[in-house]
C-alpha cells in the first residue's frame, strides 16, 4: 500500500521530465503552482551561470521558499532579510536579522559567483555597506601566520566588539593568555584562536553554550557589525554588491516598485521632521527609490514567475494545478487519491514530521484504502499536481488544515544554557556563589589552568579558611549566584566539611514533614482504581493530524506521556509546566478529545471569565468538525442559558464544559466526568481544586501552568505528582525584548507608532480603573489616528466581551485595559505591550502579561513603566530586574523557581 520513505533525489528525478531546461535569457514562467516553484529553481540553479536572487513580496513568502529549497537539498542558500530599522530612528536595536545580513554579504564577497540568495522587497530598499568598506574593515586570520595579539585586542575594541570573560553572542570577544575567542558577525558559531607566541597554532569553531570545540578551521574572518553608522558611512545597493551577472527571480515587479515609493515617502517624511544638525544623510543616500529600482531591474536578466507577465517576456507554460485544500475533509482526500491512482498518477505525501506521516498511513489502513503512495519526509510549503508527469504531491498540513511554519536558524543564544554563562559573565569578585556539592563560597574570578599539558578555563571559588575550588566551565550547571533573604550575607562553608551536606538533609527533612499529609492524600489517590481509556482510534489520529501548527519535540513527548497516564487504570495527576504560548492548550485539547472519544465528560477550570470565553472559542473552533459539544459557564452567560447548559450537562448532552470557579458549585452535576483540566492553576486556592477533585475520586486530572506555585512545584519535584515540562518554544518564536523605562511620551509614541506601522496592535496595561480614561486620552493625543478600546473587569459582561472580540478581530489598534488580559487574550497580531506601574505587580503577573505578546513569528516588545529605581523598594526593583533578566524564551519555569 505504501512506500514509507522515498528518497528526495528519486522524487526530483521523477519530476525532471516535466521541467524544461533553463533558457539563456529572461523568461516568464506561467502556471507554476505551490512548491513546484522551488523544484524548478533547484533544477535550474545547476544549469544557469552567475548569482541568483529570489525576490518575494514579504518575509514570510521568502522564508517558506527558502525552506523548500533547503528541503530539496540546497543547504547553502543564503537568506537576506531587512535590517528591521525605521528610517532616522535614533537607536538601532541589534537583532538576529543583522547576523543573516552580515553572513549573506560576507559570503557573496567571498564566493562572487554561483550563489542563491532569498530575500524580499523591504530588504532590498535599504542600501548596504560597500564591498570596499567591508573588505577594508574585515580581518582574516590564518593558521600558521604571525599576529600581534595586542593589535587584535585593539582592533576588536575599535570595531565595537565587547570584551567579556566568556563569548556567547555575536559581537563579543575574550582574551585569556594565548587564547582569543571571537564571535564574529556573519558566522553561526564563535571561533577560538590558540597562539604559540605570536603564531596561530590552531583555529577552531566552538559551541557558544558548552564552550566545546567543534571543528578545525584553516582560517577565520573577523567581520564587524555591518549595521552601525560607521560601517554604513559608505553605501551601495544590494544589486551593485552582487554584480551585473545576477539573475533576478520576481513574483511581482509592480508591487516591488510601488512599495519602494511608499517606503521612500515615509523616509522623506521622517527626514523633514529632523533638526538641522541631524540631517547628515538624505533618504536617497539610504534607500532606493522607484526610478533607481526600475533602472536596476532592466540591467539584470530576469525570471518572472508571478501571476502576470508584467515585463512581456518570452513565456513558458506549465500545465500544473495546486493541491486542493481539503480542510480536514479526510473522506474528500481519500476520494481524491483513489481517483488519481486510477488515472495512473504517482502519489506523494510530504511532511517534515515522521509521526504525521505515520498518522496518515494509519488512517489509510483503518479505512482499508488500497492505494500505493510514497511517504516523503521533507517539509514542503504547498503541494502540487503535474499533469504531464502524472505526479501528485500532497502536504500533510494542507490535507488537515494545519498551519505550516517556516524554519529559520535558531537564535544563536540557546536560552536555558546561555543564562548560566550570562550569570557568570555578570558575577563580580566577592559575590557569593552556591555549589551544589560544596556549599556557599565567594567568586574570585576566572583563571586559565594547565591540565595535563592542555589549557583549560576555570572559575575560582574561595571558601572558609581560604580554601580554593576550581570549577571547570564545563560544570557551570553546578554553580549559581547565591540569593539570600533580606539581603543578609550567608555563612560560607569549609571545603571537606559535612555542614553543607547536613544542611541539605535538614532542608529535605523539613519539606517532607511539611508535606506529609498532602503526600498521604496523593498516595491514596495513586492507589485508587480509575478509568483506563482505550488506545487512540481513527478519530484521535484525525484530530491530532489537524493541529494547525507543527508539534514541538516537547509537545510530541508530553502528548505520549498524557496518553500513557490516561490509558492506565491508575488516575492521572500530571502537571504540565510550560511558558506562555508554548502549546499547553493543544495538549489539553488532545486529552479532552481522547476522553470524549471514550464516552467521558470533561471539566476545564479556568481563573477568569475572559480566559473561559477564549478557551470556549478555541475548543469549539478546533473541534467543529467532530461529533461533540463544547459549552461554558461564566458571568457572560445569562441565568437562563446557564441553567439550560447545566441541565444538558447532567443529561450527558455536553461533552466538554469550560468554566470559572462556578464549576465547584453544587448546581454543577456531571453525568459521567472522566477528566478534569485545571488551567493556570496558580490562580486557584487549594480548597477549590481539591473540591473539584472530590466530585469523583477516580477522575484523571491534568494541571497546566506557566508559573507553578511552590506547593505544586514541590509535589511534582518530589514525585507525588507527575511532571512534564514544555521547554521547546514554537518554531520561529523570538524572545520578547523587555525594557524598564520611566514614563516618556516620546518613547511611548515612537514604540506604538512602530507597531502600528507594521500593521500590529498594542496592549497598554493600567491597573487603576479610575484613570483608564485619562490614560486612553493621553494616548489618543499622542496618536490621533489610532483606534483605542478600553476594557476592565467592572464593565458589563456583554460590553467587555464586545471590546475584547473587537480587539481580537483587529477593530482596535490599542487596548487600554487592567490586568484582566493577564490570562486568556490570544492575539498573535499584538506584539507590543506597555505595563504602567509595573512595580506594583507580582513577578508571576508580569510574566503572564508579557506572555500576551510574542505569540507569533514577529519580534515583540515589552515596556515596563515604573518610577526611578531609587524610589522603589528592594523587592519591587528585584522583580523588575528579574523579569528583564529572563527576557529570553523558556523562562516561565525559571521564574517560578526564582520566586
Amino acid at each position: 500500500m505504501s512506500d514509507y520513505q522515498t528518497n528526495t533525489a528519486l522524487f526530483l528525478e521523477a519530476l525532471q521530465q516535466s521541467l524544461p531546461r533553463a533558457p539563456h535569457k529572461s523568461v516568464c514562467l506561467s502556471g507554476l503552482q505551490g512548491s513546484l516553484r522551488a523544484v524548478l529553481a533547484h533544477q535550474w540553479l545547476y544549469q544557469m551561470q552567475g548569482n541568483h536572487v529570489f525576490i518575494f513580496r514579504n518575509a514570510e513568502e521568502s522564508a517558506y521558499f527558502l525552506n523548500d529549497l533547503q528541503a530539496l537539498g540546497r543547504k547553502d542558500t543564503l537568506y537576506f532579510p531587512a535590517s528591521y530599522h525605521i528610517p532616522y530612528q535614533a537607536e538601532r536595536t541589534q537583532n538576529i536579522n543583522w547576523q543573516y545580513r552580515a553572513e549573506a554579504l560576507t559570503e557573496i564577497q567571498r564566493r562572487k559567483h554561483s550563489l542563491a540568495v532569498v530575500t524580499y522587497h523591504e530588504a532590498l530598499y535599504e542600501r548596504v555597506v560597500t564591498q570596499k568598506k567591508l573588505s577594508s574593515n574585515s580581518y582574516l586570520l590564518e593558521k600558521g601566520k604571525d599576529y600581534d595579539i595586542d593589535f587584535l585586542n585593539d582592533f576588536l575594541q575599535e570595531y565595537h566588539f565587547q570584551k567579556v570573560d566568556f563569548v556567547f553572542q555575536p559581537g563579543q570577544f575574550s582574551v585569556r593568555g594565548g587564547i582569543l575567542d571571537i564571535f564574529s558577525f556573519a558566522y553561526d558559531d564563535p571561533f577560538r584562536v590558540v597562539f604559540q607566541g605570536d603564531t596561530i597554532e590552531s583555529i577552531r569553531s566552538f559551541d557558544a553554550i558548552s564552550q566545546l570545540s567543534k571543528e578545525k578551521l584553516p582560517e577565520a574572518k573577523i567581520v564587524p557589525n555591518l549595521e552601525t553608522e560607521d560601517m554604513l558611512s559608505e553605501r551601495e545597493s544590494f544589486f551593485e554588491f552582487l554584480g551585473k551577472d545576477t539573475t533576478l527571480w520576481f513574483l511581482d515587479t509592480a508591487h516591488f516598485v510601488q512599495t519602494a515609493g511608499q517606503f521612500m515617502q515615509k523616509a522623506e517624511n521622517a527626514f523633514a521632521t529632523l533638526s538641522t544638525e541631524m540631517k547628515h544623510l538624505p533618504p536617497a543616500d539610504l534607500f532606493l527609490g522607484q526610478e533607481a529600482l526600475k533602472n536596476t531591474i532592466k540591467n539584470h536578466p530576469m525570471v518572472h514567475w508571478g501571476l502576470k507577465n508584467e515585463e512581456n517576456l518570452p513565456e513558458i507554460h506549465f500545465p500544473t494545478k495546486p493541491q486542493p485544500s481539503f480542510q480536514k475533509n479526510i473522506d474528500g482526500f481519500l476520494e481524491e487519491i483513489k481517483e488519481k491512482s486510477i488515472q495512473g498518477y504517482k502519489i506523494y505525501i510530504a511532511s517534515g514530521q515522521k509521526q504525521q506521516i505515520d498518522r496518515i498511513f494509519q488512517i489509510l489502513e483503518d479505512k482499508g484504502i488500497q492505494v500505493f503512495i510514497h511517504g516523503l519526509e521533507i517539509a514542503l510549503n504547498e503541494g502540487f499536481i503535474v499533469e504531464t508527469a502524472k505526479i501528485a504531491c500532497y502536504t500533510d498540513h494542507q490535507i488537515f488544515g494545519r498551519f505550516h511554519r517556516f524554519r529559520l536558524k535558531e537564535n544563536l543564544r540557546k536560552t536555558a544554557q546561555a543564562i548560566s554563562l550570562k550569570e557568570i559573565f555578570e558575577l563580580q569578585k566577592g559575590d557569593f556563589v552556591s555549589h551544589i556539592d560544596h556549599g556557599v563560597g565567594r567568586f574570585s574570578g576566572l583563571e586559565t589552568l594547565d591540565v595535563n599539558g592542555r589549557k583549560q578555563e576555570a572559575i575560582r571559588l574561595v571558601y572558609q579558611g581560604g580554601d580554593v575550588l576550581y570549577v571547570s566551565i564545563h560544570a557551570l550547571h553546578k554553580i549559581s549566584k547565591f540569593s539570600a533573604q533580606d539581603a543578609q550575607a550567608p555563612t560560607m562553608h569549609k571545603l571537606g566539611s559535612a555542614k553543607w551536606t547536613q544542611a541539605k538533609e535538614r532542608a529535605k527533612k523539613k519539606i517532607k514533614e511539611l508535606a506529609f499529609d498532602l503526600i498521604a492524600l496523593y498516595a491514596k489517590r495513586k492507589s485508587a482504581k480509575g478509568h483506563a481509556f482505550v488506545p487512540d482510534g481513527y478519530l484521535q489520529h484525525a484530530f491530532e493530524a489537524s493541529f494547525e501548527y507543527e508539534d514541538t519535540p516537547d509537545q510530541t513527548r508530553i502528548t505520549a506521556e498524557i496518553k500513557q497516564d490516561m490509558e492506565s487504570p491508575m488516575p492521572m495527576d500530571r502537571l504540565v509546566c510550560g511558558d506562555v504560548g508554548f502549546g499547553k492548550t493543544e495538549l489539553a485539547m488532545r486529552a479532552a478529545f481522547k476522553a470524549v472519544c471514550d464516552g467521558k465528560q470533561v471539566a476545564i477550570l479556568v481563573p477568569t471569565t475572559v480566559l473561559c470565553y477564549q478557551h470556549y472559542r478555541s475548543f469549539a473552533r478546533r473541534m467543529a468538525d467532530f461529533p461533540l459539544r463544547v459549552d461554558y459557564v461564566n458571568r457572560f452567560k445569562s441565568k437562563k442559558d446557564e441553567h439550560a447548559t447545566l441541565k444538558d450537562l447532567a443529561e450527558g448532552k455536553v461533552d466538554i464544559l469550560i468554566g470559572t470557579h462556578k464549576l465547584a458549585g453544587k448546581s454543577v452535576q456531571f453525568k459521567d466526568l472522566g477528566l478534569l483540566i485545571i488551567d493556570e492553576e496558580q490562580k486557584f486556592g487549594v480548597a477549590v481544586k481539591e473540591k473539584l477533585k472530590t466530585l469523583k475520586t477516580n477522575i484523571d486530572v491534568l494541571t497546566l501552568t506557566a508559573t507553578p506555585i511552590p506547593r505544586t512545584l514541590q509535589f511534582s519535584l518530589m514525585g507525588a505528582r507527575d511532571l512534564s515540562v514544555l521547554e521547546t518554544p514554537p518554531q520561529n518564536r523570538q524572545s520578547v525584548e523587555t525594557q524598564i523605562l520611566e514614563w516618556d511620551e516620546s518613547i511611548i509614541r515612537d514604540a506604538i507608532a512602530l507597531e502600528l506601522q507594521r500593521s500590529g496592535q498594542v496592549y497598554f496595561i493600567n491597573n487603576r480603573i479610575e484613570n483608564l480614561l485619562e490614560v486612553a486620552g493621553a494616548l489618543q493625543r499622542l496618536l490621533p489616528d489610532a483606534r483605542i478600546g478600553i476594557g476592565h473587569g467592572q464593565m458589563d459582561g456583554e460590553k467587555l466581551e464586545e471590546v475584547l472580540l473587537d480587539f481580537m478581530d483587529g477593530n482596535y489598534d490599542i487596548l487600554v485595559a487592567t490586568r484582566i488580559i493577564e490570562n486568556g487574550i490570544d492575539v498573535p497580531n499584538a506584539n507590543t505591550i506597555f505595563i504602567n506601574g509595573a512595580q506594583n505587580f507580582g513577578l508571576s503577573e508580569l510574566h503572564q502579561m508579557r506572555g500576551r505578546v510574542g505569540r507569533s513569528q514577529r519580534k515583540a516588545f515589552c515596556y515596563l513603566l515604573a518610577p526611578p529605581f531609587s524610589t522603589l523598594t528592594d523587592d519591587a526593583r528585584r522583580r523588575l530586574e528579574t523579569l528583564a533578566y529572563f527576557s529570553d524564551l523558556g523562562s516561565g519555569f525559571q521564574i517560578a523557581m526564582k520566586e
